[in-house]
């Protein structure tokens, strides 16, 4: 990808990590799933399964917008150091 288009996508990226309403989705999601799994009878396991699932694929969201930020921030530190590359 092109040091032009990860910094684009690091800005989008890093706008959304910085966004009121999109922080506030995350938190409502886990808080949400943590009182699903919390409340979940002892013989409900497939049920917490799921909600393991929904918490890692969320964790797994917020680790993907942070990695294109830090790629982002490569690409302009490559740029500095090495403009000609």
């Amino acid at each position: 990808m092109s040091d032009f288009l990860d910094d684009e996508r690091a800005r989008h990226a890093n706008n959304l990590l910085q966004n009121d309403l999109f922080k506030e989705a995350f938190e409502v999601l886990r808080e949400d799933l943590m009182s699903r799994w919390g409340h979940s009878g002892s013989t409900e396991s497939e049920a917490r399964e799921s909600i393991w699932l929904a918490m890692r694929l969320l964790d797994r969201l917020e680790s993907h917008f942070k990695s294109i930020v830090e790629t982002g921030k490569m690409a302009k530190a490559l740029e500095k150091q090495h403009p000609f590359i």
